[in-house]
């Protein structure tokens, strides 16, 4: 099934509204999202911890890795860059971390606070090739820049 993203956001607007913890809102939105398309095996957030450097935050699926450098990777690079991040073929990535073996393809976003600075990357993992679309990642943005925007 194909996430209905109109939905989704409602969802996680209705679920968050009030709420400015960091870690609440992205546990939040990882479990809407994970369970909103079967193409998502793996959806959490990475948080910038100190600079140049990413942890894992609330997730759900398979463990993940547990600190990624900004230097290294597709979530690194989301970081570093402040740009979404669509890798059809994580193989064809040349930097690309295997948290797990099975991801074919990944869409990482980076999140931003208030001030417009990275707080933390949002990851997602399918088994599938290219399963991800400039549509997944524009609506996903959006929900994110909804949320944490503002309130963080």
């Amino acid at each position: 099934m194909r996430v209905d993203f109109n939905a989704l956001s409602k969802t996680i607007t209705a679920l968050t509204e009030g709420e400015t913890d960091t870690v609440a809102l992205m546990a939040t939105i990882t479990c809407e999202v994970f369970h909103a398309d079967g193409r998502f095996d793996w959806v959490g957030f990475y948080r910038v911890t100190e600079p140049e450097l990413l942890k894992i935050g609330p997730y759900q699926g398979g463990h993940g890795c547990l600190a990624i450098p900004f230097s290294r990777g597709v979530c690194g690079a989301a970081a570093r860059t402040g740009k979404i991040q669509l890798v059809p073929d994580v193989e064809a990535f040349a930097d690309h971390i295997a948290c797990s073996s099975s991801t074919r393809s990944e869409l990482v976003l980076p999140v931003f606070g208030p001030d417009g600075a990275v707080i933390a990357v949002f990851d997602i993992d399918s088994d599938q090739p290219d399963a991800f679309t400039q549509q997944d990642a524009d609506a996903l943005a959006a929900i994110l820049h909804s949320v944490f925007s503002t309130r963080v």
